[in-house]
Parts: C-alpha cells; structure tokens; sequence
C-alpha cells in the first residue's frame, strides 16, 4: 500500500524573476503573460485527467505566484477560483540576503559565495536571518507530506518540488538540489513514485 495519496502538483507559472535568473525565494512576485499560459494548461491537463477533481483537496503556497497559477488552475477546470487552503510549509526556500539579486550581483556583494553553494547546494544557505537551506527546506515540506491523507491538487515552488523528489523517492540531497522543474509540466505523485506529466 502506497505511503501518500495520489496527488498533483504544478510548479507556478513564469515570473520575470525566473527569466533574468533572479532569486525570489520568499519575495512576493507576480506570474507574467507566459506563466499564465502555463497555468492554463496546465489546469486543462488536469481537467482532461481529473474532471472536476471530486475529493481531491487543494493547496498552495501563500505566496501570490502560486495562489494566481492556481487560480487560472482552477478556472480551467471549472471549479470556483478561491476555494483552495494555503499552507506555509510549502514557500518557496527562502534565499534570505540574497533574494531580489542575480549571480553576478550576489558574487560581487559575497565574494566566493556562488562557488561555495554550488559545492554543497543541499546544504548551503545563504546569508540572512531567515535563510534556509534546501535540507532545512525539505525538513519543513516533510512535515506538511507526513499529514498527507487526502488526495490533492498543490500548486508550489520549484524547491518545495526538489525537496518531494528527496523526501518521496529518496532521491540524494546533492542530486534532488538540482532537479529540473518545469514550468509547464504537471507532477504526478502515485504510488510512492514521481512522475512528470
């Protein structure tokens, strides 16, 4: 018998964060035109698998990306916009002094630290009071997937996504860091296994 209930999740839409490499972590941004139509279809490729969803619970990150992508979400499916939950534990990792900066900007303000988390991305956080690493990341998402009953809907971030991969398949943290998650693709949880759709 499987561990977690058959689930899907939907990375949110593109923001013009995610086309300049910027790290947004925590930062609130909106979705642009592209990621709108991402989470439009992706809300099709889930009413053509799922209907109306009977059962299924949905729920998002706080932040306005992911409540915006699963709001077209949910119109494509033709379900009332807001009738999802948010959930904390599933923000985006929170990148701390670095957010709002690119690469370029982060090595010219911390000298070596671009190097020093590409060594040990799982485990490397960055400056900042609140700064989490992808490891203390996952600890959190666990939480939230150890009360996992009920079949779901989630729209999250591409962290919380490489922490499932780490968490559900036992993927290696060094490895789950770098994971691709597209934008444009719907997450299939079953069985205890992870594929993309």
């Amino acid at each position: 018998m499987a561990k977690y209930p058959l689930s899907y999740f939907v990375r949110h839409g593109q923001t013009d964060w995610n086309v300049s490499e910027r790290f947004q972590g925590q930062t609130d941004v909106d979705i642009n035109s592209t990621g709108w139509g991402q989470a439009d279809e992706n809300g099709r490729k889930l009413a053509g698998t799922l209907g109306k969803a009977p059962g299924f619970d949905f729920v998002a990150s706080p932040l306005r990306r992911t409540c915006e992508t699963m709001r077209r979400v949910r119109k494509e499916m033709g379900l009332p916009l807001d009738d999802f939950h948010t959930d904390a534990r599933l923000k985006e990792v929170n990148f701390g002094d670095w957010q709002g900066y690119v690469a370029d900007e982060i090595e010219a303000r911390w000298p070596g630290s671009i190097e020093r988390r590409l060594a040990d991305k799982w485990n490397f956080r960055p400056p900042g009071a609140n700064a989490e690493s992808y490891a203390m990341l996952a600890a959190r998402v666990e939480g939230w997937l150890e009360e996992l009953t009920q079949e779901t809907v989630g729209v999250i971030h591409g962290g919380v996504i490489r922490a499932l991969f780490h968490l559900v398949e036992g993927v290696p943290g060094d490895k789950a860091a770098s994971i691709d998650t597209p934008q444009d693709l719907v997450l299939k949880l079953e069985d205890d296994r992870l594929t993309w759709l």
